[in-house]
């Protein structure tokens, strides 16, 4: 029996294979539109991309034509190269360069010579494409903004690499592809499907008719269509207030976690990365490494998160049952822990509704040291401690809708070991933590996100910025509820407190009438170490805050640099985006004509000028713009209310 194993094998795996070789030569011919067969061109008809629109149906991103032309090397008979240069508006030496690319990707197979043509240059060329054998035109669609803000919403569209083109079938050169924003996260979906059409060519290489009567052509699909969930007329007015300072406002829907408003200073107008001037424009924005208008501040900058932290550290206290809402702590302008902590309350005895309102160092520190010093082993009072505050989203990547966010920082048992060597840690050791300065790091869309909490009394969505896709459901990620580790009865009298920060407290200037707005003021301290020498400059301003008190609408949290303290310009800021969104209107004219009018460029001029005095000892030329980022990346910022 054994005798015949071996014999049927070779048989049978024989047969399936000489089947496979029928099949593939003979039944499927769909090989035969793989290979780089002259008698076959392939012709792609490409769709619009989707538009996109805000959660009010306003068309903010449309398509406008644009035109390519494309190069097929080896089809290039003798042309009037000058001509061809004259008409484009290329030199010879480009035209040169362009065309030994064309042939280092395949001299067969058809390239993009030159982008992005308008309509202008289109009409000159097709008038004459005839007289250049081997070069014809393909339409394209590219962005059409029908408005001047959102560019770190939107992304841009730019051609595929040589990596892309790699990993993916679906494009070949010329391709375009999102980066950036939403058309780089739902690229698959705004792209659409591109047709194609393969033509039979004669041997005179003259178009004769579809190849297989259209047997294998395929019909473009449209991109679908997105609406988002931001509101343009609250982005387009946080953007205006934000001129002439650097920073981010994120503001969210608490009952949805929807972005309302993703507004990262300073910004630049979209349209600038669309047509044959995007390199160069992108190049640009892309080497300013001091005002840095392509990061998001909103989604990538991370701060110490200042006194609004203090809201955390509250709940966590009543959570953990070491403090209450009458427990009381006396302020004598601020605290000894190991170290003094300096407070400007002035002298008080405090609970946790005039603790939060006055923003007391001294009553938060203490309520720390008690969480802290609640349990024997240290470090599982930390990690304990750690793993409430990232049930309100600190400490991690939120899983937004957008390609791009920072981690921030909560700091655990781990990191604290390694510090202290496995020694028992001390409340005074950490006790910045208390009041959002140590070693914690969030980001503008997670201070947000931790108000959505304090308004939902307890819970968040993943924060999001698309609404609606046509023809598909949203993710389920963004519909489902995330909990906090604090149980809801401890929310009422933290709330209560930050109502009073605008009725008595550290926000009473500004008051809106008739709109209950719970907030909260921080400060951070801002220092930058340049050659070996630390500066003082002006202190960042941080302001978060939910409105109306009861049933909120909306959660937003503002972060802006060098802007002296909490109530200056975040709080006016936050306040006036708050009033706009809610009731529709502005009555704090007051607030509004300074935020419009205010500029902070001076404070930004300052660090320019202590970087560029240490620059030329150290650098030349084109290291300068390097050398300024780095020691902008490298500022040490501290907290301090």
């Amino acid at each position: 029996m054994r005798k015949f194993i071996l014999p049927t094998v070779i048989i049978v795996s024989a047969i399936i294979l000489i089947a496979k070789i029928f099949y593939l030569q003979v039944i499927d011919e769909t090989l035969k539109l793989k290979a780089e067969n002259n008698a076959i061109k392939k012709v792609f008809d490409f769709p619009e991309r989707g538009y996109i629109y805000d959660r009010n149906g306003m068309l903010l991103v449309a398509n406008q034509p644009s035109y390519d032309i494309m190069v097929v090397p080896r089809e290039i008979k003798e042309i009037d190269t000058t001509e061809f240069c004259s008409l484009l508006r290329i030199t010879k030496v480009d035209f040169i360069k362009r065309l030994q690319k064309a042939k280092g990707y395949s001299p067969r197979l058809p390239s993009v010579f030159l982008s992005q043509l308008n309509k202008a240059e289109y009409a000159a060329f097709q008038e004459k494409e005839r007289k250049f054998e081997g070069f014809y035109t393909q339409k394209r669609a590219l962005r059409d903004y029908q408005v001047k803000d959102g560019a770190n919403i939107f992304g841009f569209i730019t051609q595929v690499n040589e990596g892309i083109i790699a990993e993916s079938s679906y494009y070949n050169p010329g391709d375009l592809i999102g980066k950036q924003g939403v058309e780089q996260e739902y690229e698959e979906i705004l792209r659409g499907v591109k047709g194609v059409k393969y033509l039979l060519r004669d041997k005179h290489n003259k178009i004769i008719g579809p190849y297989k009567n259209g047997e294998f052509d395929t019909i473009s699909q449209q991109g679908k269509d997105l609406t988002l969930t931001i509101d343009h007329e609250l982005q387009k007015y946080g953007t205006e207030l934000m001129i002439n300072k650097r920073g981010g406002i994120v503001a969210i829907e608490p009952k949805t976690g929807e972005i309302l408003a993703l507004v990262s200073a300073p910004t630049f107008d979209p349209a600038m990365l669309v047509g044959r001037q995007r390199s160069k424009n992108y190049t640009a924005l892309y080497n300013d490494s001091i005002a840095k208008p392509l990061y998001d501040r909103g989604l990538q900058a991370t701060y110490p998160p200042g006194s609004p932290f203090k809201i955390v550290t509250g709940l966590i206290g009543m959570q953990e049952e070491v403090i209450d809402e009458r427990t009381t702590f006396y302020c004598n302008g601020g605290a000894n822990f190991g170290r003094f902590m300096k407070c400007h309350c002035g002298l008080h005895s405090l609970q946790l509704s005039n603790g939060t309102y006055k923003s007391c160092n001294s009553y938060f520190g203490n309520t720390y040291k008690k969480t802290i010093e609640k349990y024997k082993d240290s470090y599982y009072s930390v990690d304990n401690w750690a793993n409430h505050v990232r049930s309100f989203g600190l400490g991690q990547y939120l899983g937004t809708d957008m390609p791009i966010g920072a981690k921030g920082l909560v700091p655990t048992s781990e990191m604290y070991k390694k510090w202290y060597k496995g020694a028992p840690i001390r409340s005074s050791y950490i006790i910045s933590n208390s009041i959002g300065q140590g070693e914690i790091l969030t980001s503008p869309i997670q201070l947000a996100n931790m108000m959505a909490v304090v308004a939902n009394q307890g819970y968040y969505y993943t924060p999001h910025i698309v609404k609606k896709i046509k023809g598909q459901a949203l993710d389920k990620k963004f519909t489902t509820k995330h909990y906090s580790t604090i149980d809801k009865q401890y929310f009422p009298p933290m709330i209560q407190g930050l109502a009073d920060v605008y009725n008595i407290g550290t926000a009473s200037s500004l008051k809106v009438k008739d709109l209950q707005i719970c907030g909260k003021t921080g400060t951070a301290e801002n220092k930058i170490r340049v050659g070996g020498k630390t500066y003082q400059l002006k202190d960042h301003s941080i302001f978060v805050a939910f409105a109306p008190k009861e049933n909120p609408t909306i959660a937003i949290a503002v972060f802006i640099e060098n802007g002296y303290w909490g109530s200056r310009w975040a709080g006016p800021i936050a306040t006036l985006m708050v009033e706009k969104y809610v009731n529709g209107v502005i009555t704090r004219k007051d607030l509004e004509e300074r935020m419009l009018t205010g500029s902070l460029l001076p404070e930004y001029e300052k660090i320019e000028n202590i970087i560029r005095q240490r620059v030329p000892e150290r650098t030349t030329g084109d290291e300068t713009a390097t050398v300024i980022k780095k020691e902008i990346d490298d500022a040490k910022i501290e907290e301090q209310e």
